[in-house]
C-alpha cells in the first residue's frame, strides 16, 4: 500500500510542489524580515503560494501521464483554476479582514479584547499564486523524467 503512495506520480509531485513553495516561503519571509517564522514552514499565505504550486504540479503531472485530451487532466486543470482563483480572491480578502479586526481588537481595553488574534496570512496576491503556479509547473516538469 505505501509503495502505490510513493508510486502515485500525481500525488508525490503535487506534494513536492507544495514542500518546495513552503520552504522557499520560509526563506523568503527570513530574508526579507531578517526573523524566523516557523509557522511559514507550514502556513498559509506569502510568497510563493503553495497551493497554486500544488495544484498546477498535480494538473501539469496529470497532462504529461494521462494525456492532455483526458478527463484526469481536465478535472486537474477545474481545480487548479478555482483553488488559485480563491487564493487570489476570498481567502485573500479574509486576511484582510482579520488584519482589520485585529487592529481594532488592539485599541480596545486589555479586558475587553480576546486574548488570540486572527490569522492574517490566508490569501496571495496575484504574483505569489503566479510565482506558485511556475514553481509546479517547474517540479512536475524536473519529474516528468520519472514518470512511467
Amino acid at each position: 500500500m505505501l509503495s502505490d503512495i510513493i508510486s502515485n506520480h500525481l500525488l508525490m509531485n503535487a506534494l513536492l510542489a507544495w514542500a518546495t513553495a513552503q520552504l522557499l516561503k520560509f526563506f523568503i519571509y527570513l530574508a526579507v524580515n531578517r526573523t524566523i517564522d516557523w509557522k511559514r514552514l507550514t502556513g498559509d499565505g506569502g510568497m510563493p503560494s503553495g497551493h497554486s504550486a500544488t495544484v498546477t504540479a498535480l494538473a501539469v503531472t496529470s497532462g504529461l501521464e494521462y494525456g492532455y485530451d483526458s478527463p484526469v487532466f481536465a478535472v486537474c486543470v477545474i481545480l487548479a483554476v478555482i483553488v488559485m482563483h480563491d487564493a487570489m480572491g476570498v481567502r485573500r480578502e479574509a486576511g484582510r479582514h482579520a488584519k482589520a479586526i485585529n487592529e481594532l481588537l488592539e485599541m480596545l481595553d486589555s479586558e475587553e479584547a480576546p486574548e488570540v488574534k486572527l490569522k492574517e496570512f490566508l490569501g496571495h496576491t496575484p504574483m505569489q499564486v503566479c510565482c506558485g503556479a511556475v514553481l509546479g509547473f517547474i517540479v512536475a516538469l524536473a519529474l516528468a523524467e520519472y514518470l512511467e
